[in-house]
């Protein structure tokens, strides 16, 4: 087909600007040649959305037969068996149920970290800018003002900009990689990071801070299975224990202002060091930087709290988060240190020390609120 027929469809329409749908279609249909081919075009309205990834099982089922030579790119499509099979519209629309069903319960609030009325008011306040952007986008691929055209002007978008802004917040807050949200919703990673990239500026220009999700996954099952509980995560659990007044030796709410406070400038400090990194300013359209950061900004300040108070050594915080390193909490408390010490908030030394993380919880778990000297 290749050779054959696209090859003179574009000797024919060379040097002619396709300015609209009509144009295209005219111009296919007029393509002729000594041989004896003739074109035939019409215009399909239907809506295609691209970034779909065909499944593994449906592409194994094709009746396929590979050449000896290359079967990679060699191969025959034979017809379709006789036994009933499922057309591409049921599939399609097997497809979209899927990923509506599987897009409502990703909306959960532990994994977005806000509740569904505060996730719908970002999304309705987001969907300005959302639509300011889109424009700019499609006015840098035109290269200028759009020309009047009759037809589908543009193809109806896989996800839309609530449900963009939801899996941007996924992503970002860090609950799974690309891949793994691409192959649950059926789609290519690219897809992902696409809509991540365009919808990240936007969270970015409202000035949205998504924070950190207190768990992460690797694979389907093992998000499918934190979806099927209403379990706290295991690090929201421990987080608060950390957080107690008695090991802080501040309340929670003097420990969560603290955390809002320093949180602009730890972003200015990870810039400030990405911007050493890599010896000039970031260039255009690059990804910022994706999962820097093991503890979020307020886990963070608990843990560097914890052990400048000497309630307990950096090996005993290691245990207690589990899936944080010895040296990445000797990291933390290294940029943390400077940003308290800047504004006279060192905390005193704690009259306890604590040698195991059991113990650790353990005094967490006393009734008193009352923060310790």
């Amino acid at each position: 087909i290749e050779h054959r027929l696209f090859s003179h469809i574009t000797h024919n329409w060379r040097g002619r600007p396709l300015t609209s749908h009509e144009v295209v279609i005219e111009t296919i249909a007029a393509t002729r040649t000594r041989a004896g081919l003739r074109v035939e075009a019409h215009l399909d309205p239907g809506d295609y959305p691209t970034g779909i990834a065909i499944s593994k099982d449906r592409f194994a089922a094709l009746p396929l037969v590979r050449h000896e030579v290359h079967g990679q790119w060699n191969y025959t499509l034979l017809p379709e068996p006789s036994t009933p099979q499922v057309s591409a519209a049921g599939e399609a629309h097997g497809v979209a149920d899927r990923r509506r069903e599987l897009l409502t319960r990703l909306a959960d609030p532990r994994l977005t970290g806000l509740s569904s009325t505060e996730l719908a008011d970002l999304c309705a306040e987001l969907a300005p800018l959302q639509a300011a952007r889109a424009q700019e986008r499609y006015s840098e691929q035109r290269g200028g003002r759009a020309r009047r055209a009759t037809g589908n002007q543009r193809a109806k978008p896989l996800f839309d900009d609530a449900t963009r802004v939801m899996l941007t917040l996924l992503y970002q807050r860090q609950v799974c990689s690309m891949k793994l949200l691409g192959d649950m919703l059926e789609v290519t990673p690219t897809c992902i990071g696409h809509l991540v990239a365009e919808t990240r500026r936007v969270l970015e220009d409202h000035g949205h801070q998504p924070g950190y999700a207190p768990s992460r996954f690797t694979t389907a099952d093992a998000l499918m299975a934190f979806l099927d509980t209403a379990e706290t995560p295991t690090r929201t659990r421990i987080m608060e224990s950390l957080s107690h007044p008695r090991l802080t030796g501040m309340s929670r709410a003097e420990l969560d202002a603290l955390a809002r406070r320093l949180a602009p400038r730890q972003v200015a400090q990870v810039e400030r060091a990405s911007y050493q990194r890599r010896g000039a300013d970031r260039q255009p359209g690059s990804r910022g930087g994706v999962f820097p950061q093991k503890l979020g900004a307020r886990e963070r300040v608990v843990v560097a709290i914890l052990y400048l108070r000497k309630l307990c050594t950096l090996d005993v915080l290691a245990d207690v988060l589990g899936d944080v390193s010895r040296s990445s909490i000797g990291n933390v408390v290294r940029e943390i240190r400077p940003l308290l010490a800047e504004g006279g908030l060192l905390p005193p030394p704690a009259t306890t020390r604590y040698r195991t993380a059991t113990e650790l919880l353990a005094a967490a778990d006393e009734e008193t609120d009352t923060p310790t000297s």
